[in-house]
Order: structure tokens, then sequence, then C-alpha cells
């Protein structure tokens, strides 16, 4: 395994060395990241689609785009090992150093080994059930497990599958996933349960932050029951790390066709009700914006305002990932590339400042603005 993990000096010195990218790189919880990131989720489990990641990884890395984000489950782990060799290799040959990248993965969701077993439920027994990694109870819609015993298997296999001793950031995977199973004091309870287990591992150099990666909790309206409460989550990693807990960072959906982040006033605050971002911003969360480009949907085919808000872009799919890194509050945009193709086309949006307010009121009025 490659030791250490990312540091604030390394990841500055990283975006020092981009001259050509000058408003690319931002602060986030004491590192220095890139605005767009590598996503790793879409693809087949096959070599193929292994080696097109391999080689954007490496040409993303070399590139001026130093995050990346995976998930124990994506591919079947396949997408975690093809991250783990690109980042061998770079490091082995010292074209980049360990210390510079920003590397996060996720837990949560059951996953297989490489590809879909011939008995999948055989499978899941042997290898969970029997083995007492879930208990009774502790799964949810049949994929989704938090419980400190699986966390701490999935977490091993990521360490391994990534060839890192310390995995920048965890992620809980969609943690919302439970609520409507088990209801809001359980939850609770088994967010508590994590985050003491994430602690822990802070604490002995397996990770370095964590945080939740989401699709609908912070996008739902309060009354719904997969509904989250950034204010709750800060409140309970307080409680179970006190004042200099780890709960860093969160993800969510952001892109034109889901701008809840920016426009849905749903977060408590302190004095008022405000938007996830605006809750994130006085909680001090980085957050990382998922789908920018929707799986491919907003990659083509926008309405000509976007163009109009978006200047200077010469295709759709960078006009969608300049309005996800332009929007005030978001830190990194990720973007599945499974190509180098895909990242020569990314790093152009890099090149070009981030759009200004102005853009945003052509497209839409924030509804806290209203």
């Amino acid at each position: 395994m490659l030791k250490n993990r990312a540091t604030a000096e390394a990841t500055a010195a990283y975006a020092g060395r981009f001259k050509i990218l000058p408003s690319h790189f931002r602060p986030m919880f004491g590192l220095t990241g890139s605005s767009i990131g590598v996503g790793t989720y879409l693809g087949n489990e096959n070599e193929e689609a292994d080696r097109g990641y391999e080689e954007a990884i490496k040409a993303a890395l070399l590139g001026g785009i130093n995050v990346i984000d995976t998930a124990v489950n994506y591919r079947f782990q396949r997408s975690e090992r093809a991250v783990g060799r690109a980042i061998s290799e770079l490091v082995a040959t010292g074209q980049v150093k360990r210390e510079e990248i920003i590397v996060a993965t996720k837990g949560g969701y059951i996953t297989f080994d490489g590809g879909v077993p011939a008995d999948p439920r055989a499978y899941f027994e042997d290898a969970y059930i029997k083995t007492g990694i879930i208990g009774p109870g502790e799964l949810v819609e049949g994929s989704h497990c938090m419980a400190p015993r699986y966390l701490e298997t999935m977490l091993e296999m990521s360490r391994a599958n990534l060839g890192l001793e310390t995995i920048d950031i965890y992620y809980l995977h969609n943690p919302e996933a439970q609520l409507p199973a088990v209801g809001r004091e359980e939850f609770n309870r088994r967010i508590r349960r994590a985050f003491e287990f994430l602690e822990a591992s802070v604490r002995e150099g397996k990770i370095g932050a964590y945080g939740t990666a989401t699709w609908n909790g912070f996008r739902s309206d309060p009354r719904s029951k997969d509904y989250l409460s950034l204010q709750d989550l800060v409140r309970i990693a307080t409680e179970v790390g006190g004042s200099e807990h780890h709960f860093k960072i969160i993800q969510l959906p952001y892109n034109l066709a889901m701008p809840e982040a920016l426009t849905h006033s749903n977060q408590a605050l302190a004095d008022a009700q405000g938007t996830i971002l605006d809750a994130a911003r006085r909680m001090g969360v980085a957050v990382w914006a998922s789908a920018s480009l929707l799986q491919g949907r907003l990659a083509g085919n926008l309405p000509a305002v976007v163009a109009e808000a978006m200047e200077g872009m010469s295709t759709d799919a960078q006009r969608s990932i300049q309005f996800a890194r332009s929007t005030p509050g978001i830190d990194v945009a990720l973007v599945g590339m499974k190509s180098v193709a895909h990242v020569r086309e990314n790093l152009e949006t890099a090149k070009r400042a981030p759009a200004p307010i102005e853009a945003f009121t052509k497209l839409f009025k924030p509804e806290s603005n209203r």
C-alpha cells in the first residue's frame, strides 16, 4: 500500500504547477483541490472499461485534476482497482506524489467482486451473512447497510483495492436509504454508531475525513421520509468527535436539471431557512457536486439560454460543467471520465474563469432571493 495521504503543502504545490489553470483550484478543509474531479461510476464490468479509466485517471492527474471520486460498489470494485493501479503507476514513476492527490470513496451498498456471480443470493449469504458482517435488521432495501462491522469490512476492501494506506475522504453512501425503513430515531442511532467508527478510523490513520454522499437526502423537502438535515448531522458528529470532529464534506447531485442545492431553501439555519449550500458554508462543510452531466444527458441539446449564460464554452458538456463548478459554494464538480478524450475536453473548461454570478440570473433566480 502507498503510505501517506493528501497534505496541504503537497496539494498546494500541485496546484502551483498549473499556471494555465489560474481559477481552477480551491481550498477545502486544509487541502487544495481541483474544481473538476474524476467520477468513476459508469461503465461495463470488463477489462476494456478498466483500461479506459486507468488512462483517463493518469491523464487527469498529469493535466491538472487532483480529485478522484469512486465507491467500493462502482462496477463491483473494478473502479476502485483501476484508480489504484493508475495512482500506483504515476507515483512509482515519480510523475505525481501520493500527497498531491485527493481520493474519495464510499461504503454502504452491497458489492460483488468484479462482476455478478452465478448465484448472487448464495454469494451474499456466504460473504455477508454467514460471516456475521451483516446482522439481523441491519440491511435495508436488500442492498444497503451502515453498521460499523459492515463499514469496517468495506473500508478495508477499499484500502486494498486502492492500494492506499489512508483514504482522504470516506463517505457514507446514500445513508438516507435507511430512513423510510427504520424511521428517524433509529436512523440517528445508526448514524451515530457509523460516525463513531469513522472518527476511530481517522485516529487509526485509515481515513483523513468523512462525510455523506447522497442522492435525495439534501434535495428533499423536510417533510419527506428521506430528508437529511445537515444541522443534525453536524450536531451528531460534534457529540461523537467534539468540536474537532472530522465530518468535513457532503456530496449531492447538482446540475442544470437538478439545481435544488442552489434553489431550494430546505435546511434549518441558526436564524432562518436556507439552501444546503448556505448551510454547508455556515457550518464549514465542503460540497462536491455529483452528476454534473447527469450521466451524459446534459452533454448536448441544451437550450440556447445556457450558451448565453455560460459564455466561452465550446460544447454543451463544457457549459454544464461550467455551471456546476461556477456555483458559489460548490467546491468540486464531479464528471465521469472514461477516456483520455473526456479528460482533455473537460480540462478546456478548467482553463476558463468561473462564470460570474450574473450568469445564473439568466437561468433562474434562487428561491432564497425571491
